[in-house]
């Protein structure tokens, strides 16, 4: 069997497209998930092997490690999209909050990607690892101050494990501003996030698909961040 792809948070919207995408394209898929969900089973069905897993804990960190290096022995790459869409406003705890976006989004893949060191530099060829950030990294966000600045070190850890890796594993990042809509929301809503970028587009999952492939395909880039916004940086 060849050597799988890892990807954390794969039940839904982007991660699940990718998960699918990489199947067609005959790859071993190791899926990670927090809520049971039918995409799921579908992924499993078509091949993918999956995994329940919580990142907000230390124990629940130390638990998915031992389940994923049980897996394989070598790793083809790891894409690391597990996220937590949390604001202020609706928590009455910010020190859990920030603690908890951290763990999700800087210390899980973090530890991830130390722990499969070997099995990322064991794999034939160059492998890869991708961290899905966020296009807020840049410019913070009020409303998501803890979010947002989980983000960034993600960001940061881009750089780091690009030159702790090299030359045996490729690290960069996805960076996407809004790629889809959410069921629910209202037409104001979704002409007002159009008029945020300058293409005024939604390009759906597709876009984090397309990076997704170049990056595995590229043997030339590394510590690099694809910034998927429409030209929002420039309104």
């Amino acid at each position: 069997m060849n050597s799988p792809v890892l990807i954390t948070g794969a039940s839904q919207r982007l991660g699940l497209v990718m998960a699918d995408c990489l199947l067609e394209q005959g790859h071993h898929v190791v899926v990670t998930y927090r809520t049971p969900r039918s995409s799921i089973t579908m992924l499993e069905d078509k091949g993918a092997t999956v995994l329940q897993a919580d990142f907000s804990t230390e124990a629940a960190i130390d638990r998915a490690i031992d389940k994923i290096k049980a897996i394989s022995k070598t790793y083809r790459g790891v894409i690391h999209n597990a996220s937590d869409w949390a604001q202020e406003k609706d928590s009455c705890d910010k020190h859990s909050l920030i603690e908890r976006m951290m763990m999700v989004h800087a210390i899980a893949p973090y530890r991830i990607n130390l722990a499969l060191e070997a099995a990322l530099c064991s794999c034939e060829g160059q492998a890869d690892i991708i961290h899905m950030t966020d296009y807020v990294q840049e410019i913070g966000s009020e409303k998501h101050m803890a979010y947002a600045a989980s983000k960034a070190s993600l960001h940061n850890l881009t750089l780091s494990f690009a030159k702790k890796l090299a030359p045996q594993v490729k690290v960069n990042s996805i960076a996407p501003a809004l790629l889809m809509f959410n069921e629910g929301d209202d037409d104001a809503y979704k002409e007002k996030a159009l008029k945020k970028s300058l293409l005024e587009i939604v390009p759906g999952a597709k876009e984090a698909v397309k990076a997704m492939n170049y990056l595995f395909d590229s043997d030339y880039i590394t510590g690099q961040t694809l910034h998927l916004n429409g030209g929002r940086h420039l309104k």
